[in-house]
């Protein structure tokens, strides 16, 4: 049997931009995404501590040590600057693996986006 688990997460960062008229994603400074074990390209599951919403994307690699978190494309109108995120990836596997299973968790400083 597969199971869905949390393979990373970013608690609690600040939206630095938003950019309606990129093609989509969110930019994550790579420090973040070195950190969290998320890789460009993969599928992220966004919540917004703000407003409650929820989206899915993919991330980008953003300028090391730079703090960006950047909602791109249609995303950028459920952000504004300065919410507060939860970023999220998840991995499927076997559910003897996943008991065994440890995500990576970080915990940025939610002012400037650093660990």
């Amino acid at each position: 049997m597969q199971v869905t688990v949390v393979k990373s997460k970013i608690h609690r960062v600040k939206v630095t931009q938003a950019d309606l008229n990129y093609i989509g994603s969110v930019t994550i400074d790579e420090d973040l995404m070195d950190a969290s074990n998320i890789i460009e390209g993969e599928k992220v599951q966004i919540v917004n501590v703000n407003n409650g919403q929820r989206l899915e994307t993919y991330a980008i690699t953003g300028e090391r040590k730079s703090g960006i978190i950047c909602l791109n494309g249609p995303a950028a109108r459920l952000v504004e600057k300065d919410d507060i995120l939860i970023i999220i990836a998840y991995a499927q596997m076997d559910f003897e693996e996943a008991k065994q299973f440890k995500p990576s968790l970080i915990f940025p400083d939610e002012t400037t986006n650093r660990l």
